[in-house]
């Protein structure tokens, strides 16, 4: 008789504790998957960033502004190949 009284003591003190364990671990999931959703924005936003700062820099780095910077604001002009003398020095193979 009194072994029936304590299990039922226990049942009565423990499921409440079951299910105050498991609204904590709903809110705790809750609250990880809300921290999971921003970081993936911040990290979307990072990527659309450096996609852009990629683009930019091919821009900026494209031959064409490269020789109107030459040309225009530096005043320099390109050399016709026959202008062009090349020195080759070569090594002696001996020793």
């Amino acid at each position: 008789m009194m072994g029936r009284y304590i299990l039922m003591y226990f049942l009565i003190l423990t499921i409440p504790l079951f299910l105050g364990l498991t609204a904590l671990q709903s809110s705790r999931y809750a609250q990880l998957e809300q921290e999971m959703r921003r970081l993936e924005t911040i990290q979307e936003e990072w990527i659309e960033s450096n996609k852009r700062l990629i683009a930019g820099i091919a821009v900026l780095s494209s031959s064409e502004r490269i020789e109107y910077i030459a040309k225009n604001d530096l005043g320099l002009q390109k050399k016709a190949p026959e202008e062009i003398l090349q020195i080759r020095i070569e090594g002696d193979s001996d020793g």
